[in-house]
């Protein structure tokens, strides 16, 4: 979204992966990405599965959407999920989707057990997809104290919606002292002026769809977006705004003090904080922190948006919280994993390159 100011290059946050004789990221590996995490919050790395492991992620990932009575997250966007604008839905604890989250927990045991011990829950497993026609999600931070990752199962374009981070926004003990003791206000600030371009973009797309013949809106979508009493905090919904009941963003985000602070500031804010997009190549895996700024664009191609993620707890997450930024499916609540539980399944099994010729 060219309001943002997006920049699309990502490779200063880019660790290519190393994998040791065991399987797991060798030691210089891991140094490199505990420096990016700390540093920036996120860090992207590039080639940690093959094909046939994003392949196989990819299944399990269909299989899931393919189901109708499928458990759709209860996060994100509702509405988008209702109309079919995404489909963010958490995975079932079957062997196969254990199994490919354990691979993923054991190649990345140095990164996140450097956060997460090994009894913290996992949080969610889930699949996150996005169609032409989504909506462009606020800046928003999810739940602090939790590790996040999202693996690229295919390549992602730009259009496609890749998600867009803030790097250098995490919280962590002493942040708020940068940037002359006014990091956090600075930060709000900045997110409250992205967040007014976010609502423009929306509503300046769904007044173009209302005639668009390519994501023609469904009866009753607009007055849902626009106009609706129901909660959603990722809508352009204009009575949600003028009242004050959208925490993301509101009308009370925008007075006089803030409209001055954005007038003189316009500029250092800019400097300070460059939103980057990851548009990710098939393979890699994205770890970054809960409490990073970041958002998921829309999706402006006819090509869905597919991405495998899951969420482990760094510290005591309180059961509300928790429920506030993940969904977990019916199965994993009734029999909880915890990262050392991952550490210590079977890894999925994929067919090797020498493996698949032969076949």
């Amino acid at each position: 979204m060219d309001g943002l100011r997006i920049s699309h290059d990502t490779s200063a946050f880019e660790v290519p992966a190393t994998l040791d004789a065991g399987g797991r990221l060798t030691v210089a590996c891991v140094a490199q990405a505990l420096a990016m995490m700390d540093t920036h919050g996120l860090v992207l790395l590039t080639g940690l599965l093959s094909d046939a492991e994003a392949d196989a992620g990819l299944a399990l990932m269909q299989q899931t959407i393919a189901d109708p009575d499928r458990a759709r997250s209860a996060f994100a966007s509702e509405t988008d999920n209702h109309y079919v604008r995404r489909d963010f839905c958490s995975l079932p604890s079957s062997l196969e989707v254990k199994g490919f989250a354990a691979m993923l927990a054991q190649r990345l045991e140095g990164v996140i057990g450097e956060y997460c011990g090994r009894t913290r829950p996992v949080l969610e497993i889930a699949t996150f997809t996005s169609y032409f026609g989504s909506s462009h999600q606020y800046i928003h931070r999810d739940p602090a104290g939790v590790i996040s990752m999202f693996a690229a199962v295919e390549d992602v374009a730009p259009e496609q919606g890749g998600t867009v981070f803030v790097p250098g926004t995490h919280q962590y003990g002493g942040a708020e002292y940068a940037h002359g003791g006014a990091a956090y206000g600075l930060m709000e600030l900045f997110r409250r002026r992205a967040n007014a371009r976010i609502f423009r973009h929306n509503l300046a797309k769904l007044w173009r769809m209302r005639r668009s013949s390519e994501a023609a809106l469904a009866p009753g979508e607009f007055r849902d977006r626009v106009f609706s009493t129901k909660w959603d905090q990722h809508q352009p919904n204009l009575l949600r705004f003028l009242t004050g009941k959208n925490s993301q963003f509101s009308l009370h985000h925008l007075g006089p003090r803030t409209l001055w602070q954005l007038l003189r500031r316009g500029e250092a804010l800019d400097a300070l904080f460059q939103p980057v997009q990851a548009a990710p190549r098939k393979g890699t895996v994205i770890l970054y922190r809960s409490d990073l700024l970041h958002a998921g664009p829309d999706n402006r191609t006819q090509r869905p948006r597919r991405f495998f993620g899951m969420s482990i707890a760094r510290d005591h997450l309180a059961p509300k919280y928790w429920h506030d930024g993940y969904s977990p499916h019916p199965t994993l609540l009734a029999d909880p994993l915890t990262f050392g539980d991952l550490l210590a399944a079977a890894p999925l099994k994929t067919p090797q390159p020498a493996e698949a010729a032969a076949g």
